[in-house]
């Protein structure tokens, strides 16, 4: 079963980085919606720097992944990532967020950016 396996050091890594709270709404956040920085920053209340070295660090361990839409940066879960499994395996456990996106709906701040 070695295809299935990933390294101790780099279990850690991830799990350190999803033991952040902040982190790990915004990768089940990121589990059923793409999103971009502004809609992080409204949801968290954070500064839009927090927010970006946050991605930074998920985006720096292949968890989550950025595609560019004009001059906007749209986050979502890296799918392909060899510890894709590893962390759909942890978010099954969470509660759902889209009442988060939801929020951001009724205020017209869904993708606030476009």
């Amino acid at each position: 079963m070695k295809e299935a396996t990933i390294e101790i050091e780099k279990t850690a890594t991830i799990l350190k980085l999803l033991g952040d709270k902040t982190r790990l709404t915004m990768v089940k956040m990121l589990d059923s919606n793409d999103c971009c920085v502004c809609e992080f920053v409204e949801v968290f209340k954070a500064s839009q720097p927090a927010i970006s070295q946050h991605l930074r660090k998920l985006k720096d361990a292949g968890i989550v992944k950025e595609t560019r839409r004009g001059q906007w940066i749209i986050y979502s879960l890296n799918k392909d990532s060899d510890h894709y499994s590893l962390v759909e395996n942890i978010l099954q456990y969470l509660p759902n967020q889209d009442y988060r996106i939801k929020e951001l709906e009724e205020q017209g701040l869904r993708i606030s950016c476009e």
